[in-house]
């Protein structure tokens, strides 16, 4: 057992490694509106907490209440055969995320053109266990969106005016 004096030795060194949790980025805007995404869309749910999160920025309903306004072009979750076996059987899926989106002023001014984020992941397959590869399915797409609302949020901080 190391002696006590050694641990706060420890403790205080750590301390001062600059070693800090990652928190949200600071936006240049106070309100923002989440506008053309699906009712209840996990993506809006998911960028709303991040959003909200940070010190800066607040989420409002109404275009007349925000500063800005984040426009969903497309919301999709795709998922494709990649390979089968000569019996017909699946062997490999592709699962896609995909978000087109932009943001502008509700005056109209385009602050960040229509861009789309599309991030995709294999995953094998087999009918024996499928109750899990369901499981790892959502799973995946859940890294996906948590990967995509991350890249939103630094696109936003990256915003320099109104």
């Amino acid at each position: 057992m190391l002696p006590r004096r050694a641990l706060l030795i420890a403790a205080a060194g750590l301390a001062g490694c600059g070693f800090e949790l990652r928190r949200a980025p600071e936006l240049r805007f106070r309100t923002i509106q989440l506008a053309g995404f699906k009712a209840h869309s996990p993506l809006a749910d998911e960028l709303r907490t991040n959003i909200n999160s940070s010190k800066t920025t607040l989420v409002v309903d109404t275009t007349a209440q925000a500063q800005v306004v984040l426009e969903a072009l497309a919301d999709a979750r795709e998922r494709s055969v990649v390979a089968s076996t000569a019996a017909g059987q699946v062997r490999e899926l592709q699962l896609r995320a995909r978000l087109n989106f932009r943001l502008r002023t509700p005056a109209g001014k385009e602050l960040i053109p229509a861009t789309e984020i599309l991030l995709s992941r294999d995953m094998s397959y087999s009918e024996t266990v499928a109750l899990a590869k369901e499981q790892e399915e959502a799973q995946l797409f859940r890294a996906m969106q948590s990967d995509i609302v991350a890249q939103v949020m630094r696109r936003l901080a990256a915003v320099q005016s109104l």
